[in-house]
């Protein structure tokens, strides 16, 4: 006689719950905040000492301010311009800085953008040649040019006497020619992704070439037009190599010479440093708040081509 035993069901082991630590948005923005502040306390302090008399620098640290505000005082900016636009002065390097900087970001950026439509839109061959030896051209080191540069300015200057070394022209010369390769591969990347329909249509409509450059492509390209515009401004703007070797001899003289030029002196003419560093740090300021809204397009549309 056979027993039939009936089936038990299998006892599943319970599964393990596995538990995902989240942080909260709080806590996340708490420590974002705790790392932004870390780094911006550089920045505080010199904004600190620009503020405060020339007195309390021995006296005590520039902390102090957050229990004394009383001490804050606008007569260190105020010594600072009093000397006006005379050569030597801080309004005077100002505007040598933004005589170098801003005809270097606009010749960059424009010259970058007729340059890259050209690879990208225009009908001629070796368009993949050149766009290779501009590539090639961005890991030639600045500092390598520099010597060969200055030598071929004073021959140049012997034969035709228009003093390029140790002006302005010459600087802005410097600082378009290396600005020329990064520029010309970001707007390039960027106009790849525009349809070549769009200029086909226009074309067949009877549109030439710089109508189309100008009322179809500009247009779409202003999120990379502003993006590089932004780097170039501010790698110009805080360039202190090119401008020691080619404006050592001016009178005029940049902002970043100015502050340069201080630092032999650190001990007396600390509130000098601190007072020009503020304003150097205000004008890219403005200009990347100004271009903002377009920066993280630009560079990202040209990053992922």
């Amino acid at each position: 006689m056979s027993v039939q035993t009936a089936s038990l069901p299998v006892a599943t082991q319970p599964q393990k719950q596995r538990f995902r630590v989240r942080p909260s948005r709080i806590v996340l923005n708490v420590v974002l905040a705790a790392v932004a502040i870390f780094w911006l306390v550089p920045s505080i302090g010199i904004a600190i000492i620009s503020l405060r008399p020339n007195s309390a620098f021995e006296q005590s640290g520039w902390w102090t301010v957050f229990t004394a505000p009383a001490q804050l005082t606008f007569h260190n900016y105020q010594q600072l311009f009093s000397a006006g636009f005379k050569p030597g002065g801080v309004l005077d390097a100002l505007t040598t800085s933004i005589a170098v900087t801003v005809p270097v970001t606009i010749l960059v950026t424009v010259i970058s953008s007729l340059t890259a439509y050209s690879l990208v839109f225009g009908r001629w061959r070796g368009r993949t040649a050149v766009f290779l030896l501009i590539v090639a051209m961005l890991v030639l080191p600045l500092q390598m040019a520099l010597i060969p540069v200055a030598s071929l300015y004073k021959i140049f200057d012997n034969s035709t006497g228009l003093h390029l070394f140790g002006s302005v022209i010459g600087t802005i010369v410097f600082h378009v020619a290396f600005g020329l390769p990064f520029g010309i591969f970001l707007m390039r990347n960027f106009y790849s992704g525009i349809p070549h329909d769009l200029l086909e249509a226009g074309r067949i409509d009877g549109a030439g070439e710089w109508t189309l450059f100008r009322k179809v492509v500009m247009p779409i390209g202003i999120p990379a037009l502003a993006s590089l515009a932004i780097f170039q401004f501010i790698w110009v703007w805080n360039d202190l190599l090119v401008a020691l070797i080619f404006l050592s001899g001016n009178p005029h003289q940049t902002l970043t010479l100015f502050l340069y030029g201080q630092v032999r002196a650190l001990s007396s003419n600390y509130w000098v440093i601190s007072t020009g560093a503020m304003i150097s740090i205000v004008i890219p300021l403005i200009v990347f708040f100004a271009f903002q809204r377009y920066f993280v397009r630009g560079v990202l549309a040209g990053a992922v081509k």
